[in-house]
This record gives structure tokens, C-alpha cells and sequence, in this order.
């Protein structure tokens, strides 16, 4: 679907680009088929998929105010991708045994367009990521943007120093090397909670 309207400074260089707005059913939103990585199998760095976010501030307050931010991928390639995926999450990287991840802390949600509601992101083991509806390809030049809102809650182990992420990754068929891939690419930001 190809919307044109008016968008923010933040993100004014996709003005140009046609854009996709993610609103097909979730259960379209994974890759048609489960194949390995394409790094896997030797691709080099991927930048098909270029990701960018506007609104994720450097430092965040615990608590229930959300944070509202914007993450876009565009297809820079002459190529239309295909089995396009997206998903959602928010965590934090772990560099030493022990260390927490501040995920299941978090509540992360998308804004569903076709119902007008804020839909909530959390999976089996209780961290704030999952699928979320998308198209299932992505022409040449074409953008798909994403509203997302997180927050990290008061409960959150304040014992250590967590270095937060969040944000939306696109995955789509490639093929490298005589062999079918998977890419993923990424359009996230960091954030830092308060230390103890």
C-alpha cells in the first residue's frame, strides 16, 4: 500500500521514497520459510535494508510514562524483497556472566493501523518482542514505517548498569552463494536507565 502525507522533520529524507505502512494480519509478518542465516553461509554485511528510528531519548525515568519513537526501514536496493518479516523488541546487551537483561522489565507496543490501538509485544518467556504486521515484500525505494512505544518499569534491579536497546528488525529472503538465506536488518536505538 503506498500512502503519501505529510511527515515529521525526523524522518523528512523517506519524503521521497514511497512508504508501506505496517497493517496486514501479525501472522503474515514471519518469513514464508525458516532458512539460515545469510551470514551464516558467508554473505558479508548486508546493507539492503537500511534502518533508521527517531524519538529514543539517551537516558530514560523508570516508571509507566511510555516513550513514543518511529522506526523505519527502506529498501535501498533494485530489487523487490522478498518473504519480508517484521518484528519488534526491547532489551539490553549482556557483556558479563550474571548480568540481567532489562526485557522482561520492559512493555513494548506497536500502533495498529487498521484497528487504531496500541497492541502490546511479548513473548512465551516474558520479554517485550514479537512479530509485527507488516507487508510480506518491499519494492525497490520503498520505506515501511513503524510506530512503536516502550517503558521500563520501577522493578527494574538498579545493581547494575544496563545499556538498553529497542527498536524493529527486518528480515527477508536472499539467496548467496547457490544457497537461500535469511537477512536481518536492523533500525533500532539505545537508551540508558538510571544506575543505582
Amino acid at each position: 500500500m503506498k500512502l503519501r502525507r505529510a511527515l515529521s522533520a525526523s524522518i523528512a529524507t523517506a519524503a521521497l521514497l514511497p512508504m508501506v505502512v505496517a497493517a496486514a494480519p501479525a501472522s503474515q509478518a514471519a518469513p514464508a520459510a525458516e532458512l539460515p542465516k545469510c551470514s551464516d553461509v558467508g554473505q558479508p554485511h548486508n546493507d539492503t535494508l537500511v534502518g533508521r528510528t527517531s524519538g529514543i531519548p539517551a537516558t530514560i525515568t523508570l516508571g509507566t510514562h511510555w516513550t513514543t519513537y518511529t522506526a523505519t526501514l527502506t529498501n535501498t536496493s533494485a530489487k523487490e524483497l522478498k518473504s519480508f518479516g517484521l518484528s519488534a523488541r526491547t532489551g539490553s546487551y549482556i557483556y558479563n556472566p550474571g548480568e540481567r537483561d532489562l526485557s522482561p522489565y520492559s512493555d513494548l507496543q506497536y500502533w495498529d493501523t487498521s484497528q487504531r490501538a496500541w497492541k502490546t509485544l511479548r513473548d512465551a518467556e516474558g520479554k517485550a518482542r514479537g512479530p509485527v504486521p507488516g507487508p510480506k515484500t518491499l519494492k525497490p525505494r520503498e520505506s515501511v514505517h513503524v510506530k512503536l512505544r516502550f517503558r521500563v518499569g520501577k522493578d527494574l534491579p538498579l545493581d547494575q548498569t544496563y545499556q538498553g536497546y529497542t527498536g524493529l528488525t527486518g528480515t527477508f529472503a536472499d539467496r548467496y552463494n547457490n544457497t537461500d538465506c535469511t537477512v536481518h536488518s536492523y533500525a533500532e536505538g539505545e537508551f540508558y536507565p538510571p544506575q543505582g
